[in-house]
């Protein structure tokens, strides 16, 4: 990808200059705030504290904050531009701990090139940290400023150059060799680049499996050799007695080779020399050692990685370094030893053989991945990584005694990892537990569609919630199964048109609306159409649940189900419900999608309807019914049908912690309420919110999804006889995932009713 100069100063400076800033994680609007943030208030953390000094994990966020720190002496691929220069490439080091992990950063420019100084500062900085990140400190003063560090701090010190590249292309070699039907010990290694990340890729590849001897390593000066006088004794561990003249010779048979050194080092005919089912890690970035085009163009059982996101197997360092610290983190652990980074180096490995989900498909342009030559390490934007090396760093540490913390829960712990990535997910990932406990069937009628089979897939095979049964033209399902690698006997496919059970269910419908216009051919070509079809499916049980809407407006999805299910008699009326999630908090709004202008009676029922799926979720709903008049401050026929509603379902429903008419800001400040209304029902902010009309409730939760960060879920469809549930136009696999689950949920309380 081309990045303009300008457009890269533009991201850098526009508003807010840099990448990051401080928030606070408390309240801190009143004076009583205050009180309690600063003095006096603080001084009672401060005197537990110096009780037991272990207590600053309690009361600060140490446990979550690391130091990225540099002298900005080898800065990407710029070299020695010194520590303000480098600092824009730490504050993006912090981001990308952020991101990926949920970690907090400080960077921390120092202004020397003495490694003593070095030392000694970044050693007084221990108490305000939970880990350190040594950051782009050339070599060899990087190995010994991290070995003295290491030595002398009682928390997790990591040169990220060093060990990063070492991890991440340890697990692409086992993968690299695996495919390549070659064993770790007897491959024969080429190194070019002896400065940070060579070394530590040696050291690791040879705790990996491979031998010592089996490397040859080259320095701007050519074979690293014991006969050489100018070695360092980082770079004499890997002196051989061997010696080749050059890096062409070193190439004759070899298996591996290895660049983390310039541009341009290696030739067509090196890699034409290599042994059968050569592998080359060219990791030199932007440029790498040979280019891909070259290397491809003259071995066809290549196995290939390099630096770079536009060609296969990135060696990207951000596969390691924030999940590695998250496990080191939540542990305590004193340090990052050799058993946590092969622990990452495996994880790595094993994840790269599993089935990649669809949303790293969709973040890397809908390119297919699976095991194999062009996919040997995970990508960057795979989720899984945190909780698959987040865990398996943290057992390292506890097995190794370097932790002070253990994990007795490891189901729990994985949980509190998906957790980070958003509380949206915890929400849903509540409804999949419940939906596993009692999985569905449930009918897709757009089967045709490639999202909502990759969704079937995932809820059949993945998070095992239902049974998927798609409807749609046979053989384009099934093409469209094999395209994407799927095993068929996963799903049910019917085809309507052709299905026996066509007659039965156009005669139940010619039954239902032959007084409303409807004829038996009428029926039949009604039914003859998914949507409809899907419905009477859910009528007659033969599934439990329905799911569309993915590629029509909504009218055109929910009107089958309504005239071929219906809406409870109790209730008699339908309304939408949306999840909206933004700042780690989630809110409930209605009706969203159905009623235009309701009454003050139905306006009660759709507050009902909410708080009792709001309780699904395993959330005690706090309902304000809103409006633009506060208790009565506004006369008016929109503000008196608000007020109605609130009485009904105060005398129907007093179990229902409810209150209005208020306005939106009221409802969701608890300072608001308890200060200008201290006699509402409600004494904490609202997380229920129901709309006085379909205006406002469709306005609100567009606004919230477009232009906020919010996290926007549903629609959930509230009020049919039998659970049906209409999807967002252009919905993404996750969120038909994530409705699955809800329909599921639905079914299994609709049979318990029933029951």
């Amino acid at each position: 990808m081309k990045i303009r100069k300008q457009e890269a100063l533009e991201y850098h400076s526009k508003g807010r200059p840099g990448k990051i800033e401080v928030r606070s994680t408390k309240p801190f609007f009143t004076s009583r705030d205050l009180s309690l943030a600063y003095t006096p208030g603080v001084a009672e953390p401060c005197l537990e504290i110096k009780k037991n000094p272990d207590d600053v994990y309690k009361y600060t966020a140490r446990g979550n904050l690391v130091a990225v720190i540099s002298n900005g002496t080898a800065v990407l691929g710029l070299g020695s531009i010194g520590p303000e220069a480098g600092k824009p490439v730490m504050e993006g080091k912090g981001v990308l701990f952020k991101r990926f992990a949920d970690i907090d950063v400080f960077d921390i420019e120092i202004n020397t090139t003495d490694p003593d100084e070095f030392i000694k500062t970044v050693k007084l900085l221990e108490p305000t940290f939970g880990g350190i990140n040594l950051e782009d400190i050339k070599a060899p003063e990087c190995f010994q400023i991290e070995e003295e560090l290491k030595k002398s701090m009682n928390i997790p010190v990591f040169h990220d150059d060093q060990h990063g590249t070492a991890i991440i292309s340890s697990a692409a070699l086992i993968n690299a060799a695996e495919i390549a039907g070659k064993k770790l010990e007897d491959l024969r290694m080429v190194i070019v680049g002896a400065g940070a990340a060579g070394i530590a890729c040696a050291k690791l590849y040879v705790q990996a499996g491979v031998k010592k001897e089996n490397i040859a390593m080259f320095d701007s000066k050519g074979h690293i050799t014991k006969d050489r006088t100018d070695l360092n004794k980082y770079k004499s561990e890997f002196a051989t007695e061997k010696k080749y003249a050059s890096l062409e010779e070193a190439m004759m048979g070899a298996d591996v080779f290895v660049g983390l050194s310039k541009p341009n080092l290696v030739s067509k005919e090196m890699v034409k020399n290599m042994a059968p089912n050569p592998i080359i890690f060219a990791l030199a970035n932007p440029d790498p050692e040979i280019t891909y085009e070259d290397a491809i163009s003259v071995r066809d059982d290549l196995i290939m990685a390099t630096g770079r996101s536009d060609y296969p197997n990135q060696v990207n360092n951000v596969l390691g370094f924030p999940f590695i610290f998250r496990g080191a983190l939540d542990v305590r652990a004193k340090a990052i030893n050799e058993e946590m980074k092969m622990a990452a180096v495996k994880a790595l490995a094993n994840l790269a053989k599993e089935k990649v989900p669809e949303v790293v498909v969709k973040a890397y342009g809908n390119v297919e991945f699976s095991f194999g030559r062009e996919y040997i390490i995970p990508k960057p934007f795979d989720p899984r990584v945190l909780w698959k090396v987040a865990p398996a760093v943290a057992k390292a540490a506890i097995e190794s005694g370097v932790a002070r913390r253990k994990i007795e829960n490891w189901f729990e712990y994985e949980e509190q990892l998906k957790e980070r990535l958003g509380y949206s997910q915890e929400v849903i990932r509540a409804m999949i537990h419940k939906a596993q406990r009692n999985p569905r069937k449930v009918v897709f009628p757009e089967g045709e569609e490639e999202r909502i089979i990759r969704a079937a897939y995932d809820v059949a095979v993945h998070d095992k919630i239902a049974q998927p049964v798609l409807l749609g033209k046979r053989e384009n399902i099934l093409n469209k199964i094999k395209e994407l690698g799927f095993d068929s006997k996963i799903f049910t496919v019917i085809e309507p048109e052709r299905d026996e059970k066509l007659e039965k269910y156009a005669d139940e419908f010619y039954q239902l609306r032959q007084r409303k216009g409807i004829t038996r051919r009428e029926a039949l070509r009604l039914m003859k159409q998914p949507n409809y079809f899907g419905s009477m499916m859910v009528r007659f049980g033969d599934v439990d649940t329905l799911l569309g809407g993915l590629t029509q407006n909504y009218p055109n999805t929910i009107r089958p189900a309504l005239e071929c299910i219906g809406v409870k008699e109790d209730l008699g009326l339908v309304s939408g419900l949306y999840i909206v999630i933004i700042n780690r908090k989630v809110y409930f709004f209605a009706d969203t999608t159905v009623n235009i202008n309701p009454t003050a009676e139905e306006l009660a029922k759709i507050a009902i309807s909410t708080a009792d799926t709001v309780r699904e979720f395993d959330i005690e709903p706090r309902v304000a019914m809103l409006s633009f008049s506060n208790f009565g401050s506004v006369k008016h026929p929109e503000t008196l049908k608000v007020k109605k509603a609130v009485e009904i379902v105060n005398e129907q429903r007093p179990d229902i912690i409810l209150d209005g008419e208020m306005q939106a800001d009221t409802a969701v400040v608890t300072e608001i309420l308890n200060s200008e209304f201290p006699f509402a029902r409600l004494k904490t902010a609202a997380n229920v919110l129901i709309f006085p009309d379909l205006n406002a409730g469709n306005i609100a939760y567009k606004l919230f999804e477009r232009i906020t960060d919010a996290s926007v879920i549903g629609p959930v469809l509230m009020g049919m006889k039998k659970p049906v549930h209409i999807l967002q136009r252009g919905a993404s696999v996750n969120d038909i995932v994530n409705m699955t689950a809800i329909a599921v949920v639905e079914a299994s309380k609709h049979e318990s009713i029933i029951t």
